[in-house]
């Protein structure tokens, strides 16, 4: 007998402790790992997904788009996300106000509103609203799907069906989160000017000057790199927790639950990382007094 096989005897509770910690220690590290093989697979799968879904990648833009029963009526994912960007613009404008107020630069708020919310705000705020409306439907449907076992019967009758379900959602939301994003970022901008200019009375004029002068061409594509990347990002943990899903219906609450968590977290690290890896050295404009 070895010596594993002595301690495990002598000492069945402790064996089991042990045993219980390394696997709470390395379960974060498997799921990573699920979780990337899984991206690779919907990734492949993108370009059979083109040529032999294409009237289901056609839907799935609809659906994105205009969404689905009452939210369809509503406007769907569009109104949502333009109406989210709009308050979060209007937010923008009020704390740039009581900032610089306090230092008697109130006419720099065009500045802010081209800084803050082409790099920081309109990016997260649309990622959020893709997870919260797209995102958790897509598990939902998916989680739902697999406990009722049609996933399998689509394996069975010969379908592929990471292409079927996953790459044909991933194709439909790096397609629809361009139109999506513009409406959004034009809402962004549009809200602060109407609060600075009639609110809280600053002339169109000097708001306009420095909107302006400080809105890059360059910030408004790589904010439109940034948003895809979320998008991908989002889709692809949504569609990993519902298409995983186990458990009946309260597992299909919980996948939602898990993957709503990991969109929140991971949209505000990716704008980190890009931020970082775009401005870190550079903040790409120059103001001087």
């Amino acid at each position: 007998m070895s010596t594993a096989q002595v301690l495990r005897s002598r000492f069945p509770r402790v064996s089991a402790d042990i045993r219980r910690i390394g696997d709470t220690a390395t379960k974060p590290l498997d799921e990573a790992g699920k979780l990337g093989w899984f991206t690779v697979i919907g990734i492949r799968d993108m370009a059979w997904a083109l040529t032999r879904y294409r009237k289901e990648i056609l839907r799935l833009i609809a659906e994105v788009g205009m969404g689905t029963g009452a939210m369809a009526v509503v406007g769907g994912t569009a109104v949502i996300i333009g109406f989210v960007t709009l308050s979060a613009g209007s937010l923008v404008a009020i704390q740039g106000l009581a900032s610089l107020g306090h230092v008697g630069l109130e006419t720099l708020l065009g500045f802010v509103s081209a800084f803050i919310n082409v790099r920081l705000v309109a990016p997260i705020v649309t990622g959020i609203a893709l997870a919260a409306t797209v995102g958790a439907g897509a598990t939902a449907e998916l989680g739902a799907m697999r406990i009722s076992e049609e996933i399998d019967a689509l394996e069975v009758m010969g379908v592929k069906s990471n292409a079927y379900l996953v790459s044909t959602r991933m194709l439909a939301g790096l397609v629809v989160i361009i139109p999506l994003y513009s409406v959004g970022l034009i809402l962004s901008f549009l809200s602060p000017q109407i609060v600075t200019t009639f609110l809280y009375g600053q002339t169109s004029g000097t708001y306009e000057h420095y909107f302006r002068t400080f809105l890059r061409p360059d910030d408004v594509f790589w904010s439109f790199v940034d948003v895809i990347i979320i998008a991908a990002v989002v889709m692809l943990s949504h569609c990993y927790y519902g298409y995983n899903a186990s458990g009946g219906p309260v597992g299909v609450g919980e996948a939602v639950g898990r993957s709503m968590r990991f969109s929140l977290v991971a949209t505000p690290v990716v704008i980190l990382l890009a931020e970082m890896a775009l401005y870190g050295v550079n903040p790409n404009f120059n103001f001087t007094v």
